[in-house]
């Protein structure tokens, strides 16, 4: 924790949408970091820092032991942002799009307030100078509106045509079969036009389709409005966690069907066997950065269940080796192999060739790397990025051997909907065609 930063109480509970609307969404740079909104458990984080060059970020060393509590929860300072899937790519040794990719954006954190979703406390951190003030006027801060329905009615433009991916599909499944990859997590793009309002945006996001990892980060005209329900990468108490998502099914319209549906998920051998190589996958990962016999699968297979979708949920963790950065445990699980695939570096090869252009923040990381040496980062899914023409939309899944093209097109039909439609945008006419399951 920077020296000068100290945390003061608030009077009563406010509403992190309140304090970000009435205080700091007008900031030149800030973040929202969100456990959603209703939520009982969990942290969120409302503020504003100054702009800062990723490299500051990667050097940074990861506590091994654990840290010295304090009231404002596990964020305690340090820098707030996120980090991109080309340059990630790029370092492992893989071929990299750059044309239309959007680099990493990170912010030092100067002043905020912490929320305590299970207390329902909250606390205001700045220097010491002006952290009362912040208390008192976060206590009563009040957004100005909440965020109206959008009335563009506009369609995205699609990078590739369902057509088009479903025989990417085919090629991805022609790799697995001479061998190349076992698994492949193949993605496409979904851009939008014109000018938006990122608040606006990302209270559309949030209230459709609230998540545990949500959150949006901005300096100037770039923004990351996120929805995401993956947490990547967490390092605190000494050790790393990681918590890959593979296998997807949408809501049902009654719950007989919604049951229906998570036991189809929990049972589908093809979706476990993915998420499986996946697990194996990041266990080998965190074991370049963990003491030996450390790392242990906590969690295999559980279902978390979101408005939109269910999802089938692992967790992997080991006890961090003393002395590693920011830049080992990205080195060694970045790009996550939830976003690229098995082997990780034959994958990438292998999906800069079919999918023909970059990625940008989507299959990235974001979140917050702390001074203290603790980190929590999460993937970039369900999410857009905003940007001075325009925005887009990323969204794919896993293909293994066992793969249904057209189920798997109807998988990203169903992921890109939601964050486009808080876009005020539809998808393309003949991805709106595409039979989601």
């Amino acid at each position: 924790m920077t020296d000068s930063l100290v945390a003061v109480p608030l009077a009563r509970w406010a509403d992190p949408a309140d304090v970000h609307g009435g205080i700091f969404a007008r900031a030149y740079a800030g973040f929202w970091l969100d456990a959603g909104p209703r939520s009982e458990e969990g942290w969120s984080f409302v503020g504003e820092g100054a702009p800062v060059a990723a490299e500051e970020v990667r050097p940074a060393r990861l506590a091994s032991e654990p840290r010295t509590p304090w009231p404002a929860g596990p964020f305690r300072g340090g820098r707030v942002g996120w980090f991109d899937y080309e340059d990630a790519a790029a370092r492992a040794g893989a071929p990299v799009h750059r044309r239309g990719a959007e680099s990493a954006l990170w912010i030092r954190a100067t002043r905020w307030v912490a929320f305590d979703h299970a207390r329902r406390r909250a606390w205001a951190v700045a220097p010491a100078s002006e952290a009362a003030a912040l208390a008192t006027r976060a206590a009563g801060a009040r957004r100005e509106t909440d965020a109206p329905a959008s009335d563009r009615v506009v369609r995205a433009n699609a990078r590739h045509g369902p057509d088009e991916y479903a025989a990417l599909i085919e090629s991805a499944r022609g790799a697995i079969r001479e061998g190349d990859a076992y698994q492949l997590c193949l993605t496409t793009r979904f851009d939008v036009a014109g000018g938006f309002d990122r608040t606006a945006v990302y209270a559309r996001l949030r209230a459709a389709h609230p998540a545990h990892h949500g959150g949006l980060v901005w300096c100037a005209g770039r923004a990351l409005a996120s929805a995401s329900p993956e947490r990547f990468l967490q390092v605190a108490d000494g050790r790393v966690s990681t918590s890959p998502i593979k296998g997807t099914r949408g809501r049902g319209a009654t719950a007989e069907e919604d049951a229906a549906l998570i036991a189809e998920l929990r049972t589908s051998e093809k979706e476990r066997a993915e998420n499986i190589m996946i697990v194996d996958l990041m266990r080998n990962d965190l074991s370049r950065v963990c003491t030996p016999g450390s790392v242990g699968v906590d969690a295999l297979l559980e279902v978390e269940s979101y408005p939109a979708v269910h999802q089938l949920v692992s967790t992997v963790s080991g006890r961090l080796a003393p002395g590693i950065t920011v830049d080992d445990l990205l080195d060694a699980a970045f790009p996550a192999g939830s976003m690229t695939g098995a082997p990780k570096l034959s994958a990438m090869t292998i999906l800069h060739d079919l999918e023909g252009a970059s990625r940008g923040a989507f299959a990235g990381c974001f979140g917050w790397v702390g001074d203290d040496g603790t980190l929590d980062l999460a993937m970039v899914i369900r999410s857009i990025v905003l940007h001075e023409d325009g925005a887009y939309v990323g969204a794919g899944g896993g293909i293994t051997w066992k793969s249904a093209a057209w189920e798997e097109v109807g998988e990203v039909a169903l992921k890109a909907r939601g964050p486009l439609a808080a876009l005020g945008a539809g998808l393309p006419a003949e991805w709106a065609r595409v039979e989601v399951r």
